[in-house]
């Protein structure tokens, strides 16, 4: 695909990269395409050199070594002010913590992204920590305490990829469809608090970050190897912490298994059991009605979070119910079955799946916002593995959604270095997915008169609400 690319800007100091497995490899040609910056003064960091090669042709500076807690200020520090101007660290990495290294790089006034609370290495296996010490939430509080204690200053970006990133800005933008379309008359909101409003205004009680990923290898996956199409160790670290939900005031009932938080901002609950084994009803354009698995994602957390109307005594008075509902590759959903038919013992060998192996499918990726009088409508990208071997090297599908909102997150802190620690719920997301949408296939926006009591009890009977279908009572598979 021929294209003029544009160019959104000059990193004016060092770029470190830390972290280059399949994130991080279709990120560099974006960075490549998209901004000036001095090449000799770009690091990149792990400690696998499978993609050296990569940067060896391009004359960037690799490092073979894993950042750790007693190393990274003195790795980090010397790469990150390196010269002259401000530096910029995107880590893309598994096994370091977002949060020590957010802070350091704000100490020392650099310019930071990720694409996920990450834990030092070890936290999400310690059997040692109950489940709620082991959840997205308790992750995401960290951050948030981290953004009270010291407001303002150089800008880090957190949970910036596909999902979270990308699908908090398709939240905004479906919503301001559906308001339009249900003929309300609103002015676009410019505080969190608007937004909450023109949400519970619409009607809106809830939404699925409702994906289906279709893509398929030419070779059926093999007996004892974990396939995916994106990190095998990140999905199935948030895969096996408890499955967590923004919860909304719409719901009149929580399941048995179903626990608060004593802590925080209150926004969610968790389930004892892990999320990759809980599945849901949802929906998506293609395939229509399906199962996903609920797996946590800070974003199911920081929407209902970031819409919630509170009264003067800090009680919520509207809350979406919000969460994950994924139906990854084939391969990935008889992996799981695999691996939790085996007492959950992950399989000797992972497997992501490039994009020479892909013989074709999609991932169709967006955000289901329903309980309104137009019932349910999704809104995402439907981005097909052909499309992307046109637009840029080194990706599937599900890689270019991430690495595009990576991005367009760097884009907007460059434009904005002064915000602080900031979550995609509070940038702007039409600036943000102008930078993403030519990556991002045919987005779309889809009605559907679906609903999660549809075609039940038709053999068995079932345990169904019919008076408040959209409830999470309905969702869950039981």
């Amino acid at each position: 695909m021929s294209q003029n690319w544009p160019n959104h800007g000059t990193i004016s100091g060092p770029i470190v990269m830390i972290g280059f497995g399949s994130i991080g490899r279709g990120t560099l040609p974006l960075i490549e395409r998209h901004f000036h910056f001095d090449r000799s003064r770009f690091v990149v960091i792990d400690p696998d050199d499978s993609d050296r090669r990569l940067l060896d042709e391009r004359g960037i500076r690799y490092i073979q070594a894993a950042v750790t807690r007693e190393n990274y200020r003195d790795m980090l520090k010397p790469l990150l002010t390196a010269g002259e101007g401000q530096g910029f660290c995107v880590n893309l990495s598994v096994d370091t913590s977002s949060l020590d290294i957010m802070e350091f790089c704000r100490e020392i006034g650099v310019l930071y992204i990720d694409t996920v609370v990450e834990p030092w290495v070890g936290f999400y296996w310690d059997t040692s920590a109950g489940p709620a010490a082991r959840s997205n939430y308790m992750l995401r509080e960290t951050v948030l305490a981290a953004k009270r204690r010291n407001p303002g200053g150089p800008t880090a970006v957190s949970c910036c990829g596909a999902n979270p990133g990308m699908v908090s800005w398709f939240v905004k933008q479906a919503l301001v469809n559906v308001a339009s379309d249900l003929g309300l008359p609103f002015e676009e909101p410019s505080t969190r608090e608007g937004w909450a409003k023109l949400m519970r205004d619409a009607g809106v009680k809830g939404v699925h970050i409702a994906e289906r990923d279709t893509q398929r290898a030419r070779n059926p996956k093999p007996a004892n190897v974990f396939v995916n199409t994106w990190s095998v160790e990140g999905f199935l670290s948030e895969g096996m912490q408890p499955a967590e939900l923004g919860w909304g005031t719409h719901e009149p009932w929580m399941p048995e298994n179903g626990r608060t938080h004593e802590s925080g901002c209150g926004a969610a609950i968790y389930l004892l059991q892990p999320g990759a084994n809980t599945r849901v009803r949802t929906w998506c354009p293609t395939n229509g009605a399906q199962y996903g698995f609920l797996v946590t994602h800070n974003e199911s957390i920081s929407i209902a979070d970031y819409f919630t109307l509170k009264d003067g005594d800090g009680k919520a008075l509207f809350r979406p119910t919000c969460h994950y509902a994924y139906h990854p590759a084939n391969d990935a959903v008889l992996s799981l079955h695999e691996l939790f038919g085996n007492g959950g013992n992950l399989q000797p060998e992972h497997h992501i799946l490039d994009e020479h192996e892909i013989v074709d499918g999609i991932d169709e990726l967006g955000v289901l916002l329903f309980g309104h009088k137009n019932n349910a409508y999704w809104y995402g990208s439907q981005l097909s593995i052909e499309e992307t071997r046109e637009i840029a090297p080194y990706q599937n599908a599900t890689g270019m959604q991430v690495t595009s909102a990576v991005l367009a997150g760097m884009v907007w802190a460059l434009e904005n270095p002064e915000r602080g620690i900031v979550e995609a719920d509070e940038m702007d997301y039409k600036r943000c997915l102008a930078v993403q949408m030519p990556y991002l296939g045919p987005v779309r926006g889809f009605y559907t008169d679906w609903n999660p009591t549809k075609d039940r009890e038709k053999l068995f009977p079932e345990d169904v609400d019919y008076n408040e279908p959209w409830a999470f009572r309905n969702v869950l598979v039981r």
